[in-house]
């Protein structure tokens, strides 16, 4: 049976104030290219089908992977402590104030779907991505998301998402140049890190979506990866990482965890769990069901757990295994840090709703009509 990889959210920079294109009749249901986040169209794989499509902010294109395998820089670190244990994050989740969903409801307060838009979408927080290779700016981008969370007592979530060869070369590729160079843009947004409670969903689909790539390729990856999340967590021992399980639909539990093991996901100096379901629409409870199945598998300290994007899920995925903004599709479960089960450590809206996949409007653009389906359903 062919299965469905992630339809995942290409993002642009953090900081600025979107502004609604200027698309004649259109312009009232788009809002412009995202300087948080945006979302790619869906293309197939061989064996896999995968999920993108341009983006709408230019990334450099990678350099060849290296057929040898790479030793990778080692991670600046702290002397190793022994953790069995962690606590989950406490509080509530950040809602970063520059998102194009924000936009569309500052400037369409008399459109009849504002109400609906602004109270079900709007209103909830949602990750904020970072897309584009852009080492000198990168630091900054990120302080400015987790210092925001940080001066209301919210917890941010960030997506770092620039592995070199992202999306197998496909429609969403881009990211850093080469893996040295991601090392060295994963040490900057460390940096912006801060020293409160932040959520890391580190790199959607780089283990999940590693099959395009040789042996070597993935073992580099996944050391890169392994080196992204000590940098991560030394840089702020409260930042919690979690590494992709791909989701229910894609590959069996038993060939996941093989590669998230070699990624580092079972170290407590590397990982706080997994996650899974992002940008797609499996339910909540196929993918906490999986989600147990790779944790059991995966081993590793007791307090590992995982995070399930719900943004779309409401209805599950649709049977005919359409990706792209597929019809009759409905808001997820709300995000929140209490999820009332074990080893479930949050629901995020990691893909926000209404940004369209490139059927119901521009690929990477927030798209009213689309939005106000899913909100209505």
């Amino acid at each position: 049976m062919v299965v469905a990889a992630s339809l995942v959210v290409v993002a642009g920079a953090v900081a600025g104030v979107l502004a609604a294109f200027d698309d004649g009749g259109r312009a009232s249901d788009e809002a412009g290219p995202p300087e948080v986040s945006a979302s790619p169209r869906p293309a197939p794989l061989p064996a896999v089908p995968t999920r993108s499509a341009p983006a709408t902010t230019a990334s450099a294109p990678p350099s060849p992977s290296p057929s040898a395998r790479r030793t990778t820089t080692p991670a600046p670190s702290k002397p190793a402590k022994k953790r069995e244990h962690r606590t989950a994050v406490a509080g509530r989740l950040y809602r970063h104030p520059d998102s194009q969903v924000l936009a569309w409801v500052r400037s369409h307060s008399g459109d009849p779907r504002h109400a609906v838009i602004a109270s079900r979408i709007a209103e909830q927080p949602a990750a904020v991505w970072f897309a584009d290779y852009s080492p000198d700016t990168v630091t900054a981008r990120v302080a400015a998301v987790t210092s925001g969370g940080a001066a209301l007592g919210r917890v941010p979530v960030v997506v770092p998402y620039t592995i070199p060869g992202r999306d197998c070369g496909g429609h969403s590729q881009g990211g850093a140049p080469g893996l040295d160079a991601y090392d060295t843009w994963i040490d900057r947004f460390a940096a912006g890190l801060g020293s409160d409670e932040v959520i890391v969903v580190l790199e959607p689909d780089s283990v999940a979506q590693a099959e395009c790539l040789s042996a070597g390729e993935r073992a580099d990856r996944f050391a890169s990866l392994a080196r992204a999340g000590r940098v991560l967590k030394a840089a702020n021992p409260r930042a919690r990482v979690y590494f992709d399980a791909g989701h229910s639909g894609w590959n069996a539990p038993g060939k996941q965890t093989a590669w998230l093991r070699q990624a580092g996901a079972a170290s407590p100096e590397s990982s706080d769990g997994i996650f899974s379901n992002v940008s797609n629409f499996h339910t909540t409870a196929d993918e906490v069901a999986y989600d147990r199945r790779v944790l059991d598998a995966l081993g590793g300290p007791a307090g590992l757990g995982a995070v399930i994007d719900t943004s779309r899920n409401g209805n599950g995925a649709p049977a005919d295994g359409e990706l792209c903004d597929p019809a009759g599709r409905k808001l997820g479960r709300a995000p929140t840090l209490s999820t009332g089960e074990a080893r479930i450590d949050a629901y995020l809206w990691v893909k926000l709703p209404g940004e369209s996949d490139g059927c119901k409007g521009r690929p990477g653009t927030f798209t009213a009509s689309y939005a106000y389906d899913l909100a209505s359903s």
